[in-house]
């Protein structure tokens, strides 16, 4: 299994733009444990006077940073402040802090269009062995020549899936498929879905979780699946971003948006009530086949109705011509950059402290068990999550699938995405139409590039 895993690093290399949205909704936390929503960093230092203070991205893993801050602290004696923004607030959490006076000297950019807003605040980290010891050069954001951000964790998305229950229905005489390998296209996977909702109560379960609208979960519908039409549109036109996408796959957008919404734990009209923890909280219990999100949510379905053994994740079919060898979606939007504003002193201790995080026995253990691939040389075997979600995720790259880009870190802006999202909303609970989502998506995109273009 261990073997396997290093496979996803290799599929992540060929990626153009490796850039999760994060989930959860957890409150800012310091390293003394409490909850904080003001995001202030400790004064205290060390005898250099050097500090750290982390304005962590990713929700789910909130509690472990403080943890191995903590552990970084005892080895060192500098004191390391982790904060953990809201759910969808990151952006106007980090644009919050760095007006104080003690702001992140560690934070967080999304990809180009994140680098943008932020490149003024980019410590150069060409000389650091965080950049030296990535994998590939593939993983380093830049801005010109001067490395901005670094990538310190590879992902994987798409459509996990419970094996005992897809098992459970072909087994029934009206199932319309007698192997779950035949779900390689989207008609196939339309067919399995509406069989299951045609079939719901004699099985038990429903197809899909629901599709919860709220910030812990939207994000997986605005953004992580909105990369599929914009992907395709990519590869079919030759390009890796635009100031004014087409939308030439928005009808199929449609089709896989009406099949999550129409053969659901819920109906579509109650998704703007539901959240991530519900979705989660269904697949985890049993309650449907099919869950949209990506490795980094095995912790929070692992140790219940599910067995390890019983998840894996197919690609998200939208019904695109050859996609029987789509992959799944791999890459990152994780990308750590060094406040260039801060003191020589914080510059140099937090460059210290990730260097720690990647290349000590206690730092790169503390990455694993966050769940986290990392693309660093020294993340040999033992140091690789034992999730079989990862495992799915090289399965699939051993068997020659086309592994599909993260484009969504070329998104003009948190806005376009509320936008499609607030559409897609519209749409399901029936007080919009379709025309709205392509206005969304399209006149949005155009009317926020420019915005942040000039």
């Amino acid at each position: 299994m261990k073997k396997a895993l290093a496979l996803v690093l290799a599929a992540a290399m060929a990626l153009s733009f490796v850039a999760c949205g994060g989930s959860g909704t957890t409150t800012s936390t310091s390293q003394t444990g409490e909850s904080t929503s003001t995001g202030a960093a400790s004064t205290t230092g060390n005898a250099s006077g050097g500090r750290v203070y982390y304005l962590n991205f990713k929700p789910e893993q909130a509690d472990q940073w403080v943890e191995l801050a903590a552990k970084y602290t005892e080895e060192t004696g500098v004191p390391v402040d982790v904060v953990t923004a809201a759910s969808g607030t990151y952006e106007s959490t980090l644009k919050a802090d760095m007006a104080k006076t003690d702001a992140p000297t560690l934070f967080q950019v999304n990809g180009p269009v994140g680098l943008a807003a932020w490149k003024d605040y980019c410590y150069d980290l060409s000389d650091t062995e965080l950049y030296k010891q990535l994998t590939s050069d593939s993983f380093a954001l830049k801005d010109g020549d001067k490395v901005a951000g670094v990538a310190y964790v590879i992902e994987t998305y798409g459509l996990i899936y419970n094996k005992a229950l897809l098992n459970e229905y072909i087994a029934k005489d009206y199932a319309v498929i007698e192997d779950a390998a035949e779900i390689n296209n989207f008609d196939t996977l339309k067919a399995v879905a509406e069989d299951i909702t045609a079939h719901k109560d004699d099985l038990g379960f429903a197809a899909f979780t629901s599709a919860g609208m709220d910030s812990s979960s939207d994000w997986r519908f605005k953004t992580h699946l909105a990369n599929l039409p914009v992907y395709y549109e990519y590869q079919a036109d030759g390009i890796t971003s635009t100031e004014a996408i087409k939308g030439t796959y928005l009808e199929n957008y449609k089709n896989v948006w009406d099949l999550y919404i129409n053969n659901a734990t819920c109906e579509p009209a109650m998704i703007g009530s539901k959240t991530g923890d519900d979705a989660a909280a269904e697949f985890a219990m049993g309650e449907a086949v099919f869950y949209q999100n990506g490795t980094w949510g095995y912790g929070q379905v692992t140790g219940y109705e599910v067995a390890d053994e019983d998840m894996g994740m197919m690609p998200i079919y939208i019904g695109v011509e050859g996609e029987e060898n789509q992959g799944l979606c791999t890459g990152s939007e994780n990308y750590w950059c060094i406040n260039a504003k801060a003191s020589e002193e914080d510059i140099q201790a937090t460059i210290d402290f990730v260097e720690w995080c990647i290349t000590s026995e206690t730092g790169k253990t503390g990455m694993k068990d966050m769940g986290f691939v990392c693309p660093f040389t020294g993340f040999t075997d033992e140091y690789l999550p034992e999730n079989p979600l990862v495992l799915a995720a090289n399965e699939d790259v051993a068997a020659g699938h086309k592994t599909v880009d993260w484009c969504f870190t070329t998104m003009p802006s948190e806005e376009w995405k509320n936008g499609v999202g607030a559409a897609l909303l519209e749409y399901a609970q029936g007080t919009g139409d379709w025309s709205g989502v392509e206005t969304a998506f399209v006149d949005g995109w155009a009317t926020e590039y420019a915005a942040a273009n000039g």
